[in-house]
């Protein structure tokens, strides 16, 4: 009855999201992630042996049973050990329906324990195939923190963009009064058309020189821009408010979860007053109704990095963590 453990990060939304052209000019849906450190899932499998079955606790995380399901088949053709059923355990404190990447960090956690309670070591690309094929769509955060244009429904890197997104420091804040939002139910987003492709293949070269140069200027102007684009798909009441709030206090520009109500007011961290201007941000929120969360940084320091720890025996020293579909989970950001 041998059991395997894995982790998975989450995110705070999009700092870009749209239609791009690949390397064969074809137009693909793509993200750009703000990972978030802190938050996330732990799934643990355990082995049964003598039967195929395999079931989950809690019982409605059915896109992570999905994924174990698919992940025994992978580590059907890495493995030497025969293969059995077995019971999948999740316990975590992502928010769900806010855009923060619940459902991704269950799957990718539970495909982390299945492997790892048979020795397999799954290379981080097929462990996004295997995301995608569970949930149909999914962010990078099981490759390793670059900064990544990912096709999120084919489960490619379209750009790597650099090493990390430029030092910003992020407000977070919940719109639509912390509402979780169900993603089947948004409208299907009209084809993109010759207009839309040229506006988000430019944020996508504004960005690639924001993280060249590590301008967090940049960085603001893009995702502003990204999520202004978005309000066509899923429209938020507060956005003009949002917009307001960063010009008065002196933020560098808005993000906001392309599918949920988590969004955030990025600041340069080398701003002047930088205490005074987020103490004012959080006030203004207060002031205008939106709860604010907590504040974080896109570059985390040694002491609150991103990574995960090691996903048990199969994973150490490996590859790095990544993001769930329940209502019952406790949420943890102090306003919600």
């Amino acid at each position: 009855m041998r059991a395997g453990t894995g982790r998975a990060a989450c995110h705070h939304g999009e700092i870009l999201q749209g239609v791009f052209l690949d390397g064969r000019g074809r137009r693909v849906a793509g993200l750009v992630t703000l990972p978030l450190a802190g938050l996330g899932t732990r799934a643990e499998f355990t082995r049964r042996p003598g039967t195929a079955a395999v079931t989950v606790v809690p019982a409605d995380r059915t896109k992570a049973l999905r994924a174990a399901t698919y992940a025994l088949a992978e580590c059907a053709a890495h493995g030497e050990e025969p293969l059995c059923g077995g019971e999948l355990r999740l316990v975590g404190d992502v928010p769900v329906g806010l855009g923060m990447g619940s459902s991704s960090s269950d799957v990718i956690a539970a495909v982390r324990a299945v492997a790892d309670a048979f020795g397999v070591r799954l290379a981080p690309e097929a462990v996004a195939r295997l995301a995608v094929r569970a949930e149909r769509a999914s962010d990078p955060l099981m490759l390793d923190g670059r900064a990544l244009l990912f096709a999120q429904r084919e489960g490619r890197v379209l750009e790597d963009l650099g090493a990390a997104l430029p030092p910003a420091v992020v407000v977070g804040c919940a719109l639509g009064g912390g509402r979780s939002v169900d993603t089947l139910a948004l409208p299907a987003p009209a084809p993109a058309d010759d207009t839309d492709v040229p506006a988000y293949e430019r944020l996508r070269g504004l960005l690639r020189q924001a993280v060249a140069a590590a301008d967090p200027a940049l960085l603001g102007h893009v995702a502003t821009e990204s999520a202004r684009l978005r309000q066509r798909v899923l429209p938020h009441a507060e956005f003009t408010a949002l917009t307001g709030i960063a010009g008065r206090v002196g933020a560098l520009g808005v993000q906001v979860a392309h599918s949920g109500n988590v969004a955030g007011l990025l600041f340069d961290p080398a701003a002047r007053d930088l205490r005074g201007r987020v103490r004012a941000c959080r006030r203004a929120l207060a002031a205008t109704g939106i709860p604010a969360t907590h504040t974080f940084h896109t570059t985390p320091t040694s002491a609150t990095t991103s990574e995960e720890p090691p996903h048990g025996r199969a994973h150490r020293g490996s590859d790095r963590p990544p993001r769930p579909d329940t209502r019952g989970r406790r949420v943890r950001l102090p306003a919600l």
